[in-house]
């Protein structure tokens, strides 16, 4: 949006979720979308329904051409097919891979070494729409959620104003997301992740958990119970690891430990953990968080 007003574009108003109480006072907060467009003098509004005939009537009194949905919900027809331009979405994927609410955390999780980002136009079925344009990134082998997400916003920035550009001079061919598929290839799914999405089996491949692991990083971050030899039982996230390091032989949760190092085995080589968080403290280096917890006689549930 900033890009937007700041290009000159005559944007109208702007739609965005109804402020959440935040906090231990429970103070009502205000997106950071909500905070720029009101510093700015734009319009706000903040339906809890989309299809509440007061919204609907507000958003055909603004005499928008073109709607343009970034990170928001599922639109009702009455909506998306309002403007004349119609309404595209920014889609952080190379459609019709990883369609669903977590694309960037899927493609990380199944360890993918390039994604992208997509404008489409939206209609009935959830990111299926044609395809306006497509830009792809690589993901490097240590790049975590929050770096590709990072490196996808700026060029899904770009890629927007492109967007429209294109569709003020009717320079637009769209590409139907089928054509794209080989014959019986399915698209990617990316559901939404939670909380079991995030807990860490150390019984699949080391490769597969160093990806779970970066696909979760920093947010919601993935998960593991480790259990003491009388049964006393914690809870620790993961951050980052370093690279797996081949093995044979291991028990899977097998933890390893000496004052500065802590490893965990999987089914095929064991993960080096460099950053952590036990529940209820902060995020810290192993040996920090080993100085003040032993981890004798403990085994990753």
């Amino acid at each position: 949006m900033k890009r937007l007003v700041e290009g000159g574009y005559n944007v109208v108003a702007v739609v965005t979720a109804p402020d959440k109480p935040a906090g231990r006072g429970r103070h009502l907060l205000q997106s950071d979308v909500k905070q720029y467009a009101v510093s700015v003098g734009l319009p706000v509004l903040q339906p809890e329904k989309l299809k509440n005939e007061e919204f609907v009537a507000q958003l055909r009194a603004l005499d928008a051409h073109l709607n343009i949905v970034i990170a928001f919900r599922m639109l009702p027809e009455v909506v998306w097919a309002m403007p004349p331009m119609g309404t595209f979405n920014l889609h952080a994927s190379l459609l019709p891979k990883y369609r669903g609410a977590a694309p960037i955390n899927w493609a990380v999780i199944n360890g993918e070494t390039t994604t992208g980002v997509t404008t489409f136009f939206l209609k009935h079925e959830i990111d299926t729409g044609d395809i306006i344009q497509q830009r792809a990134v690589e993901i490097g082998r240590r790049d975590n959620v929050e770096v590709v997400y990072d490196r996808l916003m700026k060029i899904g920035a770009d890629m927007t104003l492109e967007t429209v550009d294109a569709l003020l001079t009717g320079d637009v061919k769209t590409t139907p997301q089928d054509s794209l598929l080989a014959a019986g290839e399915q698209p990617t799914p990316a559901p939404k992740i939670f909380k079991e999405t995030c807990c860490i089996d150390w019984n699949n491949p080391a490769e597969d958990v160093y990806n779970l692991v970066r696909g979760l990083s920093p947010y919601p971050a993935a998960w593991t119970t480790i259990v003491g030899a009388d049964g006393q039982e914690f809870s620790l996230k993961i951050f980052e690891t370093d690279e797996p390091q081949p093995a044979t032989g291991l028990t899977p949760g097998t933890i390893s430990a000496d004052a500065k190092t802590m490893r965990i085995a999987c089914a095929d080589g064991w993960l080096t953990i460099k950053s952590l968080q036990l529940a209820g403290k902060k995020r810290m280096e192993p040996d920090a968080f080993m100085r003040g917890f032993s981890l004798d006689s403990f085994h990753c549930k």
